[in-house]
This record gives C-alpha cells, sequence and structure tokens, in this order.
C-alpha cells in the first residue's frame, strides 16, 4: 500500500504569515495535535504542534505562525511505501508526518497519522490483533494528583514530551489531563508570565482534568485497544486492574508497534 491510500487529503494546513492565536484556534476547534505549515504556493516549509502553541507566553500574542514553527523530521511523498513511512515514525517517535507530491515537488497534499495505519489494519485477520495489551503496555507510568498545580504538571510534560498524564489519588485512576485539555481550557497561558504581580491562587489539575477516563483492563486485546482509540480519538488507554489500580499504559506508538 502506497502513502496516498491511506493519508488524510483533507487535513488542512496553516499559511506562515497566520497569527498563531489563529494556529491555537483551528488545533482546538478542530482537535487536532499539528498543523503543517505551508507558504503562498502552498510548498510545506514547517509544522506547529499543540506544544509550539502552549509555550506562547500569552494568549493574545502577536507572533506569528513562521516564528514559532518547526522543520519536520520527516517527510512522506504520495508513492511512497506505507509501512516503510510508518516504521520511519516510529522511530523518530512522530505520530504525524506531512505528505508532498514528490521529493522534487514540496507541494502539500496530506497528512499521515499513526490512527491511518491502525484503521487500515484493523480490515486485515492477524493474529497479531489478538495480543494482550499485558504483553506491550508501560507499566512506569508517570503520574499527577488532582492537588498539583497545572503549571507544573505543563513543565514536566515539557521536558518529558508528553502528551498526557494519567490522575491518581491513592493508587486508583481518577482522571487524566493532555495537552487538549489545557489548550480548551487555556489555563497554561498565565504560567508563564513572570510570577511578579500575580494574585491569584495557581491552578490545579482537579479544573481542567477529565474524570472520564476510558481505559482497558490488562486482558484487553491489540484490537481493543486499537478500535477504542480511533472511536474516541485518544492518544492513549491507562490499564487497570480490577480494583481500579493503574498497572500501566498504552499509546498508538504501542499499538503500531505490535503490529509491525
Amino acid at each position: 500500500m502506497r502513502v496516498q491510500e491511506m493519508m488524510d487529503c483533507a487535513y488542512p494546513p496553516l499559511y506562515a504569515d497566520e497569527f498563531a492565536t489563529k494556529a491555537r484556534a483551528v488545533l482546538r476547534d478542530r482537535a487536532l495535535r499539528i498543523l503543517p505549515i505551508v507558504d503562498e504556493q502552498k510548498r510545506l516549509i514547517g509544522m506547529i504542534s499543540r506544544g509550539d502553541i502552549m509555550a506562547i507566553t500569552s494568549s493574545i500574542s502577536p507572533i506569528r505562525v513562521k516564528g514559532i514553527m518547526a522543520t519536520p523530521k520527516f517527510v512522506a511523498t504520495v508513492d511512497m511505501d506505507a509501512l516503510h513511512a510508518i516504521r520511519e515514525m516510529i522511530r523518530l517517535d512522530e505520530w504525524y508526518i506531512p505528505v508532498v507530491k514528490s521529493a522534487q515537488d514540496s507541494s502539500y497534499v496530506g497528512m499521515l497519522g499513526l490512527e491511518h495505519f491502525l484503521s487500515a489494519f484493523l480490515e486485515k485477520s492477524s493474529a497479531k490483533l489478538s495480543k494482550s495489551v499485558s504483553e506491550f503496555m508501560s507499566t512506569k507510568v508517570i503520574t499527577c494528583s488532582p492537588d498539583d498545580e497545572v503549571d507544573n504538571v505543563w513543565r514536566l510534560m515539557q521536558e518529558r514530551a508528553f502528551a498526557g498524564i494519567p490522575v491518581v489519588e491513592k493508587g486508583k485512576l481518577v482522571g487524566i489531563v493532555t495537552q487538549k485539555d489545557f489548550l480548551d481550557s487555556g489555563v497554561i497561558f498565565p504560567m508563564f508570565e513572570a510570577k511578579k504581580g500575580r494574585f491569584k491562587a495557581p491552578s490545579k489539575i482537579s479544573s481542567v482534568m477529565k474524570t472520564s477516563v476510558f481505559s482497558l483492563k490488562p486482558t484487553a486485546t491489540v484490537h481493543e485497544a486499537a478500535e477504542l482509540i480511533l472511536e474516541k480519538n485518544i492518544g492513549r488507554v491507562p490499564i487497570i486492574n480490577e480494583k481500579d489500580k493503574l498497572i500501566g499504559i498504552v499509546d498508538r506508538e504501542d499499538i503500531v508497534k505490535a503490529l509491525l
């Protein structure tokens, strides 16, 4: 299968001269994680992520997209072997890569995400889909508590390159907080300003976390995990035991690795 058969051709780009506030609105309103950046000829010139947007020090910053965009680690072409592209994404720890027409023509044509591979794989009959999530889940899980301050958790997520963290109280899973939750709430913008002159108490994770968490037991299969991630458009699934104790976590990358 070629990349053009798997990619999302309708994935929206943003122009380099547009304001970062527009990028933030597009990411938030369309529940996207990444935006490709193009020039006036719609040639790919960069990428911007939720993390890039949330590192801006003010929600009214006049900065333009080109001032914070990054160079893509990897760019696929429409005729590239899709499996090769997915393996390269895993190697580089990238969940999305932009797609251009060819090595000679950098015109942006779409986006390839790990979910596109998962969706295509679920249509197949493979023994790999019957594997238990306990075989590939991460058991050393970084967590936070409902009483942790938002800015401290956000800094931890930035430092560890996490897009989401389970929220645990007395060992039990009580919620999850993600980049999207921070972006939707807007609560992270003030934390980057100087502390001087701040009179409000720091926001707590309990004010932004989701308490309705989609989780699985360790006996769940890869197929079940992949279906849940695709259906709910979530990046990761906490794994809990019969007492609701958090014992692991799987994300999109873990599941793709299990299927390769």
